[in-house]
């Protein structure tokens, strides 16, 4: 069984990282800011297709065959289409870029009708290491915002030696379910509240029959001062016609919140995951100070989570979807976490 010797390897892993001395933070001036592309919805084509163990997985890429493995990995409501100018550029400097769909969405799909349809974060991060396995990819560097940083952040914490460096949107994303219950402050928890919708019939209900119009007030809260077209909400939904989306979207919340179970095949992971693991591989975080739910940090309250190199940078104007807004500021991320490998 996969667990077994995925235990194993994280076990002889954690024994050289406890060695490993920790870097001391570092905090930088704000970036620049960057011309979004969203008034240009460029297209992520071909897409190309492999299985895994539970998926077939599409995913775009892009660059020489040769280069340095980066995965691009989306939120939600979002699609690969956050990376529609990143990608490209990064191919252009040398980059073998992959983009994948995650489950559930867009023409992932599950292999079989049996799976259980699980959004809960240790399956967002083992996709990952099943990903880079039927591709022959030894390691990479991972990259992500919301749903994408956290499977990034899980694969980086429990794989180490599978991921050369991470950019990640807002910092350290692995949530800690022991404190699922535990309240936020009031304006905090107003912008989650597909959180809770979706842990009801009626939200289940609504996220089926108008996935772009909830899809449509997540995004302009989330990112206030972000001028997306109709065009780029039209590509984006396109991912959401998908006939497990609305099964493992209210998933990922009623797993988070702890009103559903996971999935078993994950337990031993989401055991670990409750440990908050901490992260060894070089690391650019980046907070968007226009971001419309998640207030941004200078990146200290979260620094006891990175043992190795790790830099912080605040993006102005960024808002939650931080590499479609910014695409600048993405792409020097990665190019930046480089220099630290």
């Amino acid at each position: 069984m996969f667990i077994a010797s995925f235990l194993a390897a994280f076990a002889a892993a954690m024994v050289g990282a406890a060695a490993s001395p920790v870097a001391p933070w570092q905090a930088t001036a704000p970036l620049p800011e960057n011309t979004s592309n969203s008034k240009r919805p460029l297209r992520l084509e071909p897409l190309q297709y492999v299985n895994t163990t539970r998926l077939q997985v599409a995913y775009y890429e892009d660059g020489p065959a040769d280069g340095q493995v980066v995965l691009l990995l989306h939120g939600w409501p979002y699609d690969i289409h956050s990376y529609s100018v990143v990608a490209p550029a990064l191919a252009k400097k040398g980059f073998r870029v992959i983009v994948p769909y995650l489950r559930g969405n867009g023409p992932t799909t599950f292999l079989h009708a049996d799976t259980f349809r699980s959004g809960e974060q240790a399956a967002l991060g083992y996709d990952i290491i099943e990903l880079l396995d039927v591709l022959d990819i030894p390691k990479a560097i991972f990259a992500g915002y919301d749903w994408g940083g956290r499977a990034a952040c899980v694969a980086a914490a429990l794989w180490p030696e599978r991921c050369e460096g991470l950019v990640s949107v807002n910092s350290y994303l692995i949530q800690d379910l022991s404190k699922a219950w535990v309240p936020l402050a009031a304006p905090i928890e107003a912008g989650f509240w597909y959180f809770y919708y979706f842990l009801t019939p009626r939200g289940e209900a609504a996220l089926a029959e108008h996935p772009k119009d909830i899809a449509r007030v997540v995004w302009n809260k989330n990112s206030p001062e972000w001028n997306y077209t109709e065009a780029d909400l039209d590509r984006a939904a396109e991912t959401f016609v998908n006939p497990d989306y609305t099964s493992v979207v209210t998933h990922v919340y009623r797993h988070r919140l702890l009103y559903a179970p996971g999935d078993p095949d994950y337990a031993d992971i989401e055991k670990l995951l409750l440990k908050q693991p901490k992260i060894g591989a070089p690391t650019v975080t980046l907070d968007g100070l226009a971001d419309g739910n998640f207030p941004p940090t200078n990146g200290s309250s979260s620094q006891a989570y990175f043992t190795g190199k790790r830099v912080h940078h605040q993006i102005p104007g960024a808002g939650h979807n931080l590499p479609q807004e910014k695409p600048s500021a993405f792409i020097s991320a990665v190019v930046e976490v480089t220099s630290y490998i």
